[in-house]
């Protein structure tokens, strides 16, 4: 299957493309990566050029709204100056095995901060900036029963029942493969606490998935495996 985006101006736009959704919501990361993400995604940033190219544009523009705060249990007004895009296939088409080629331009100057570009695959299970579906599924591959990680794990293999359809007794989760990610910026150096050492601008491919758990007496660390190619750009 390939997509050329060789038909100018399509729209993505819910319900307007049979392969893909160009998002219309806030970007709700706000996890220590995300660090609260400064624009809204727009469907309107998102289109296909004249030469054969899918174009996902960011610019400055106000979007106001007002969201449930869960936490609070209130409604509040949440402003973002900046708007993006976001493209998915979720609950349009899998990718279950083979071989992903993207051709790519990222954007910006790479020493100017701000961007921060990626082609990345989600398990199905889990719908990113959708963080009800995420949480306690990402990065989960575990499939075997642990009393003391059950309650991390929200399709445990110690469930008797699994919710949703799922098998009972099986770990299932949402992984991730980043194909490539690229955070823009100037560090001077290493950024703190990486190992090996990474420092801005930066580009990686990365697999995030909790495959298994140390248990050291109530402190429980979770291991990633990950892949990361760090590239200085010059």
């Amino acid at each position: 299957m390939s997509d050329e985006f060789n038909v100018p101006g399509r729209s993505f736009k819910d319900g307007h493309d049979k392969m893909w959704t160009a998002l219309d919501k806030s970007d709700d990361d706000y996890s220590a990566s995300g660090g609260g993400s400064l624009h809204f995604y727009n469907s309107s940033a998102v289109t296909t050029t004249k030469d054969g190219m899918l174009k996902i544009a960011s610019f400055i523009e106000p979007t106001r709204w007002t969201r449930l705060d869960p936490v609070a249990k209130k409604n509040v007004r949440e402003k973002k100056d900046f708007k993006s895009g976001m493209v998915q296939s979720w609950n349009k088409f899998c990718f279950t095995g083979g071989i992903v080629e993207v051709d790519v331009i990222l954007p910006g100057d790479p020493f100017i901060g701000g961007l921060w570009p990626a082609i990345w695959i989600l398990g199905n299970l889990g719908r990113s900036t959708y963080e009800v579906s995420t949480n306690n599924i990402w990065p989960w591959s575990y499939n075997t029963c642990n009393r003391k990680m059950q309650p991390a794990q929200a399709l445990s293999a110690c469930n008797k029942q699994n919710h949703y359809g799922m098998h009972p007794n099986q770990g299932r989760g949402a992984t991730e493969i980043d194909i490539i990610e690229g955070m823009m910026g100037d560090s001077n150096g290493p950024l703190p606490g990486t190992s090996p050492n990474v420092s801005l601008p930066y580009v990686d491919m990365t697999l995030q998935v909790i495959s298994f758990l140390l248990l050291l007496g109530s402190l429980l660390i979770d291991h990633r495996l990950a892949i990361l190619l760090s590239k200085k750009q010059s």
